[in-house]
């Protein structure tokens, strides 16, 4: 059962943030809110974790999961990025977008793409995804909180809760977040390609 707890949008109470870096550490799933829309999160290196999460969105190890990062540097660490992505990572940063990169040797095998070895990294700008970044000290894997036949997103704690109630270990209720999710970029080519056109602006990368 779902323990779902309310979070302020904007100045995130520290005991919460240190009581779900706790349950995250501990294999929880975890619904956080974004500043694109509501996320599924867990720890990075659970791999029963990453499976409920798949069989939540009913998705295959082909579908691009994403690794939500406090900053550039975090990026770095976790893909192989040259200095045009970096350019553009820095340009679009922290924002709702996600964008495909190759993974690096840091990353599980299991959380990347099976034949491209590529993953989705981000960095939100919401100050509860941050500070839970922050306190939990290292990524979350995350994807889309969208259930498989919706049309957008869950955007409130209570319809997350109804829905998911006993697949999740805790919900972080900061309100409505919106139901359009990011914007993905594939930056593994020569030109940054669009995959998924969301919140996110087009414009910085000439897709508009």
């Amino acid at each position: 059962m779902a323990r779902i707890v309310q979070i302020h949008p904007e100045s995130p109470q520290q005991r919460l943030l240190v009581q779900a870096a706790e349950f995250i550490r501990q294999g929880a799933l975890v619904a956080l809110p974004t500043d694109s829309c509501y996320a599924l999160g867990c720890h990075l290196g659970d791999k029963e974790a990453l499976d409920r999460i798949r069989l939540i969105r009913q998705v295959d190890d082909r579908h691009h999961l994403t690794l939500m990062v406090r900053d550039l540097s975090e990026i770095a660490t976790y893909a192989r990025v040259d200095n045009a992505q970096y350019r553009l990572l820095k340009a679009a940063t922290p924002g709702s977008y996600t964008f495909i990169l190759e993974g690096s040797k840091e990353l599980p095998r299991r959380v990347m793409h099976p034949k491209r070895k590529t993953i989705g990294l981000r960095i939100p700008d919401h100050p509860v995804a941050l500070a839970l970044l922050e306190e939990l000290g290292e990524p979350l894997l995350t994807t889309t909180l969208q259930l498989p036949g919706d049309e957008f997103p869950l955007t409130e704690g209570w319809e997350i809760q109804d829905r998911l109630d006993e697949q999740l270990e805790l919900i972080l209720d900061g309100g409505p977040c919106g139901t359009e999710p990011t914007t993905v970029i594939d930056l593994t080519g020569s030109a940054p390609e669009l995959i998924r056109a969301g919140r996110g602006s087009l414009a910085l990368f000439g897709l508009d």
